[in-house]
């Protein structure tokens, strides 16, 4: 049966896509650089900030690519909490998995204290057990660093634990760490793209979750 569930947080949880772009964007202009388009910016959502510089410029110089992530930090401490919104149908997907009794936890790139900045100004804080952010890790997804701590402080075996995340990555962080991954369609990946790795579930809307798990558990 499934115990407990971790979420990814942007695009999964909540829309950060107007946060991102300013702040990418913001941090481009910074180096001197072109900024990229808003549609270009929404695919990386879920990377790590190096990883999404690469992504969208081709450089990998290691001084640039601090400055980009300092210059992106610094934008995101100003407007990122204000632009971004928790989808509306968190907050009774949560209320149902806590009537079953089922732990949450959130593991994204994203630092801890933004997301607990998010989720506490919604009064939804409370409802997770553990978040582990980007601070918390030295190793940013694929990797399952920041899976397999949320693991540890759940305490759970990891055949009662289910990831559910918006982009490959997730995915893929969900294989390493060996476990069961449903993906929730709600940002710019395509059915498609998850293709390399394994999914339980696709999810049009987050609203599917509960009884989802449902049919999870009973073919476990």
């Amino acid at each position: 049966m499934v115990r407990a569930v971790i979420f990814d947080f942007d695009l999964t949880l909540a829309d950060s896509r107007a946060g991102v772009t300013e702040c990418v964007n913001h941090a481009l202009r910074g180096l001197g650089l072109s900024e990229a388009l808003p549609t270009a910016i929404h695919r990386t959502v879920g990377l790590s900030l190096p990883s999404t510089f690469e992504r969208l410029t081709g450089i990998t110089d290691v001084e640039q690519t601090d400055a980009f992530c300092r210059l992106f930090a610094q934008r995101a401490d100003q407007v990122m909490a204000d632009l971004t919104t928790v989808y509306p149908e968190v907050r009774d997907v949560l209320a149902k998995l806590r009537a079953k009794e089922l732990r949450t936890a959130v593991v994204s790139t994203k630092f801890r204290y933004r997301i607990e900045g998010v989720l506490g100004r919604d009064g939804l804080l409370h409802e997770f057990d553990a978040i582990v952010g980007g601070e918390d890790v030295t190793r940013h997804k694929p990797d399952p660093e920041g899976l397999l701590l949320a693991i540890a402080e759940l305490a759970l075996p990891k055949p009662l634990v289910v990831y559910v995340g918006d982009h490959p990555v997730d995915a893929e962080a969900a294989e390493r760490a060996r476990l069961r991954f449903i993906a929730v369609l709600s940002g710019a990946s395509r059915r498609e793209e998850f293709a390399p790795h394994t999914v339980e579930y696709f999810l049009e809307s987050l609203r599917q979750l509960p009884n989802t798990l449902a049919s999870l558990s009973a073919s476990s």
